[in-house]
């Protein structure tokens, strides 16, 4: 896990030395352990190291081949490197180094840019090809390892997070009007390969780009995720079992690691899975990384309606897990939320991510690396909301008797969600009228459940999260790992039909069944999802509502042409006055203000 940078001067000139270093130096939280730079002619490279595997420095980039043909910066892991090594090796490669790293040259050299297809793991990486004279990068299939570019100044110019493009004087000066409007009216970012900065991209999930001194080509896609659209049909045992073994062995790959491993434990169902897995395997292969007891880490609340405490004290009375928990304070609230917004780079939609932030920060007292549950719920079902387009898609296919004992189900376990989504849409609909934007509506409901999992796992929600993880987790130095988001994982969900997702209004549906006597049932069986969540109506209610003021009342807030700024004002005057409902716009705008301001240095 590292922070990678680079330029490609496309018009004959040398690269900028001076730009590159500076570039990475914008990394360095990326990778506190060392730092690596190569140039020649019209391409630098750069590199900030996050020792993980092979702590030796023969695991140092930027790497070559052995004729210094190929150079590689690399920011990620390729879990299942030690296989492809052997195979490697059994075709004639010879190795200097035990880094994944290495095998990703290798494998280059043997399987060209078809390599891709060969790797389990997460990846962002760029190949400077001299040969070729060109540059190949790539990220991996759902995106968990972020790439941006940029071209200016006749350079393609690279990097892990788009601070580092912003070394250079002519990038990111102005915001992506189109982008920030989209976000502040429907929350979603990430969707696209753009970002909110103009002329500032990323390389989306699962494509490639290639640059030489014509200019860049456009990104191609070398994997597809086709769902399921049937309704019903399979053998739940089977699928359960299957489902088991497959996540077993993707806990089993994401604990190789030369460093200490931790694992976030929210109390929920996937980071309680992940975590009896972990202890599984801890009885009965001891991995080394581990340590004679698996450390968790978990953030608690002292408002009950947002702590659970009792949920992790479950797992840790089943498992005897060594926990360790942080309660965030108010006090430093929104300084953290400054850094916190630096870290990201863009603007945020929920308070939530701040919880994940804190238990980052915790964890990094004692680990390189933790996993965790991420992206369990696009895949399976798992947000409440996925009944409704579940319920949708069997009445557009005639299941009439099916779709009724789903809308029973959900009544019969989420009536008081049901209610306050009702409410809650309503007044977000009100609330994008203080709005002076034009942005095209982006419905993440719409659509049959099959339909609405792949776009959130490609693109409408599942890509935002991993934005968010990675720059809480890269802010203190800590690698995160998903293993949720094994490849093989993903394609052995997206082939079940639809009713081993949702059942009887009850989400994850094959999971639960796959963790039957691992998980304890009083976590197992939970309806009241919560995950990292924070109590945000609260704070913008009480601690920050003078800071929250002060940005709504500014000259410069005024100004702005994406809101009716006296009309916020207003509006949050009176949910401060208890005569209205709270919903997240209130947030987006206010970040949307602290976030523009660096554009035109405004104080006020």
């Amino acid at each position: 896990m590292c922070g990678i940078a680079g330029q490609f001067v496309l018009n004959g000139g040398e690269a900028d030395a001076d730009l590159v270093c500076a570039m990475a130096k914008r990394l360095a939280h990326r990778g506190p352990d060392g730092e690596g730079t190569c140039f020649s002619g019209p391409i630098g490279l750069a590199h900030r190291r996050l020792a993980i595997v092979d702590l030796s420095d023969e695991g140092l980039q930027p790497m070559a081949n052995e004729d210094g043909s190929l150079w590689i910066v690399f920011n990620g892991e390729v879990y299942n490197h030690p296989e492809l090594r052997e195979e490697l090796q059994a075709l004639g490669h010879r190795f200097v180094t035990a880094t994944d790293t290495e095998v990703i040259l290798h494998a280059y050299e043997e399987w060209g840019r078809a390599c891709l297809h060969r790797f389990n793991g997460m990846w962002a990486f760029a190949i400077w090809d001299e040969r070729r004279r060109e540059l190949f990068c790539a990220r991996d299939r759902l995106g968990v390892k972020p790439f941006y570019y940029t071209l200016t100044g006749g350079s393609f110019l690279f990097a892990s997070e788009i601070k580092a493009l912003l070394a250079h004087p002519a990038v990111g000066t102005r915001p992506n009007d189109q982008m920030l409007a989209t976000f502040l009216a429907w929350g979603v970012a990430d969707h696209t390969g753009e970002t909110m900065y103009d002329e500032v991209f990323q390389l989306q999930p699962a494509h490639t780009l290639v640059v030489s001194e014509e200019g860049a080509g456009e990104p191609e896609r070398y994997w597809n995720l086709t769902m399921n659209a049937a309704p019903r049909g399979g053998d739940d045992d089977a699928a359960a079992r299957g489902l088991r073994d497959l996540l077993t062995d993707a806990v089993r790959l994401r604990l190789r690691s030369d460093v200490p491993v931790g694992t976030c434990l929210s109390g929920g169902i996937d980071s309680s899975t992940i975590t009896a897995l972990i202890d599984e395997l801890l009885r009965t292969e001891r991995p080394g990384s581990v340590g004679e007891q698996q450390k968790t880490f978990s953030v608690c609340f002292d408002d009950p309606a947002f702590d659970e405490s009792r949920h992790i004290d479950t797992m840790v009375e089943a498992t005897g897990v060594v926990n360790r928990r942080v309660t965030p304070g108010t006090e430093t609230l929104w300084e953290d939320i400054g850094r916190l917004l630096y870290m990201q780079d863009e603007p945020f939609a929920s308070l939530s991510i701040y919880a994940q932030y804190c238990v980052m920060r915790l964890a990094s007292d004692e680990v390189k690396v933790v996993l965790d549950g991420q992206g369990a719920d696009e895949q399976l079902g798992g947000y409440i909301a996925y009944l409704m387009p579940y319920v949708r898609g069997l009445l557009r296919r005639g299941h009439i008797l099916a779709a009724l004992r789903e809308v029973f189900g959900g009544a019969r376990h989420h009536r008081s969600f049901f209610l306050w989504a009702a409410r809650q849409s309503l007044v977000r609909s009100e609330r994008r009228g203080l709005l002076r934007v034009d942005a095209p509506a982006v419905l993440r409901y719409s659509g049959s459940l099959d339909e609405v999992l792949a776009r959130e796992i490609t693109a409408s929600n599942l890509p935002l999260l991993l934005h968010w993880e990675d720059r809480n987790s890269m802010a203190f130095s800590i690698e995160a790992r998903v293993p949720f988001l094994d490849y093989r994982v993903v394609e052995f969900l997206a082939a079940l039909p639809l009713d081993q997702k949702i059942r009887g209004g009850v989400t994850k549906y094959v999971l639960r069944q796959a963790i039957r006597g691992l998980v304890p049932d009083a976590i197992r069986c939970r309806m009241d999802k919560m995950g990292f969540v924070t109590p945000e109506e609260v704070w913008m209610k009480n601690e920050l509502a003078p800071h929250i003021i002060d940005l709504f009342s500014s000259p410069g807030f005024a100004r702005r042409p994406y809101w009716d700024a006296e009309r916020v004002l207003q509006n949050y005057q009176r949910f401060l006055d208890g005569k209205s409902a709270y919903s997240t716009e209130f947030w987006r705008i206010a970040c949307a203000e602290v976030w523009l301001r660096q554009f035109d240095g405004a104080s006020e």
